[in-house]
């Protein structure tokens, strides 16, 4: 009988709230909302002890400032000295776009009261208000932008918040920003009896309680952007150093770069050689191959360390390079016998002096029958024989039996039969197959630099264009190159083809004026992406 199952149950019923109802309910759901815990309630303090000029939280003294006063014209990264001040500090700023529109009735408004306010002026025979005439100019350039639409109009309010552990610490960091902000002409006030506002204001909450704000466009505001530190820190590369100025790392990779070139440009003494040798040996851990050309034997040391390849070139050594060598590389559209010939006229004209254009056609003629001799034409198949030597040039040039050759002739005789014999006129024996390669001149006279120099960096060229490899090439002292207009030629060359061959040149030299005053050296700096 107990649970019996009624037979004739109530049909259902929708139950309709009255709108009183419904709101007590979602004020309800609100208020309990509210009575839970939030992120600011886990990160608030316990307490806050307000005074008139400070806030006390723990041990902490805190003291807000805002800006109220800005001069009529400030310079870009007027905010450098506050962003890099030497103390923590809590900086807010707030930007407010204003229409465009009620700008422009306001300032119709205001050009209207100071133009009344200066005839009203003349009419009564007194000196016109100076400052009343510059606002007057002022406005009505900031009209006539804001009617073009070339500017913004936008309301700038800026507030620092300072910290120190005691009173006494705190007034004296304040007077040090106050007078931080007064040398570049900005006033700042402590906002006294506004402390708990101006603190709330200087939070990460983006509420400005304050609302003390400057009236600013949009070139105006721009001056204000905060990062005055450009950093150069990228995803890949070696360390050069630490930024200075926010100590952040100097990372990147110069073959990210438009050309992998670099020039360093410093006097005796200012660290040119250190960093070169550091970019050098960190580049060997990306599997980059180093080639250096070191007048002054600088680099000895450091090749022995990293188990390089160092090539003495002088007199005595057993390393020679033949300035005949050809690359036996053949390029769609490249005479590769031409251009050598074109690279061996540059270097005589190094090693004989000026000539006049019947000696410049001689030499010419004269390379071209060298090679010729040897068998060695313009068709590339031909080009893998042996190449001829200085000697073979001079035989020519004696054989032809003109004056202006005899005289050509007479020039190079010291490098084959005289005191200069064996340096340039032997088959090379040299090759470069080390990661790490230095080239040393440093036994040889400073007459004969520009020219070993000269044939270092040919010899150093053919190599380059046998084998496409991520390589350095660093030409230290590059100064005796720009001695003579066609070896400063040659390295332009080289820098300008650079990027083709996967090559980064570096040149180093102490010389400025001397590097500059060529127009080969000019276009060295131009054409280089990295300059120290």
């Amino acid at each position: 009988m107990f649970f019996k199952k009624n037979k004739n149950p109530l049909p259902p019923t929708q139950i309709n709230q009255p709108p009183a109802e419904a709101d007590k309910i979602k004020n309800f759901s609100v208020a309990l909302a509210k009575g839970l815990t939030s992120v600011k309630d886990i990160i608030a303090p316990s307490a806050l002890e307000v005074d008139f000029n400070h806030i006390k939280i723990g041990q902490t003294f805190l003291r807000s400032l805002f800006v109220a006063g800005y001069p009529r014209f400030v310079n870009a990264n007027w905010l450098a000295p506050l962003i890099n001040f030497h103390h923590s500090l809590n900086i807010s700023f707030y930007i407010y776009p204003v229409e465009a529109k009620d700008v422009l009735d306001d300032l119709k408004r205001k050009i209207g009261e100071m133009e009344a306010e200066i005839q009203t002026d003349l009419q009564q025979g007194k000196i016109i208000n100076i400052d009343t005439q510059v606002k007057l100019e002022d406005a009505r350039a900031l009209q006539e932008q804001l009617a073009k639409g070339a500017e913004r109009f936008f309301q700038f309010g800026l507030y620092i918040t300072i910290s120190a552990n005691d009173e006494k610490n705190l007034d004296k960091i304040t007077k040090q920003v106050q007078s931080t902000l007064g040398s570049v002409m900005i006033v700042s006030k402590v906002a006294t009896l506004q402390m708990e506002d101006a603190f709330k204001t200087t939070l990460p909450t983006c509420n400005d309680k304050l609302m003390i704000t400057r009236n600013m466009d949009t070139t105006s505001l721009a001056t204000t952007f905060p990062f005055t530190s450009s950093e150069l820190t990228a995803n890949e590369g070696i360390l050069y150093g630490i930024n200075e100025h926010n100590d952040s790392l100097i990372i990147f990779d110069r073959f990210s770069m438009e050309n992998a070139n670099a020039l360093v440009l410093a006097k005796s003494g200012s660290g040119k050689s250190y960093l070169v040798k550091l970019e050098a040996v960190r580049s060997l851990m990306f599997d980059t191959e180093v080639i250096i050309i070191d007048p002054e034997g600088e680099y000895k040391n450091l090749c022995e360390v990293v188990g390089g390849e160092y090539i003495d070139f002088s007199f005595s050594s057993a390393s020679k390079i033949n300035p005949f060598d050809l690359a036996n590389v053949v390029e769609e559209g490249e005479n590769e016998l031409g251009l050598k010939i074109l690279s061996l006229s540059s270097l005589f004209k190094i090693i004989m002096g000026k000539l006049d254009a019947t000696q410049e056609s001689l030499l010419d003629k004269a390379l071209v029958l060298t090679y010729k001799q040897k068998g060695i034409t313009a068709d590339p198949d031909t080009q893998k024989k042996e190449p001829p030597l200085m000697e073979d040039l001079y035989k020519v040039l004696i054989g032809m039996e003109v004056k202006e050759a005899l005289d050509l002739a007479a020039r190079l005789e010291k490098f084959i039969k005289g005191s200069l014999r064996g340096v340039f006129d032997q088959h090379s024996t040299v090759d470069i197959r080390n990661p790490f390669t230095v080239f040393c001149i440093r036994e040889l006279e400073d007459k004969l630099r520009p020219i070993a120099m000269f044939i270092i960096l040919d010899f150093i060229w053919t190599k380059i264009k046998k084998e496409l490899k991520r390589r350095i090439l660093v030409v230290d002292e590059a100064w005796y190159l720009m001695k003579h207009e066609d070896s400063a030629g040659f390295l332009y060359s080289i820098a300008k083809r650079a990027r083709k061959y996967y090559l980064g040149v570096t040149t180093i030299t102490q010389d400025v004026e001397d590097f500059l005053s060529s127009e080969h050296g000019k276009a060295i700096v131009t054409n280089s992406s990295i300059q120290i």
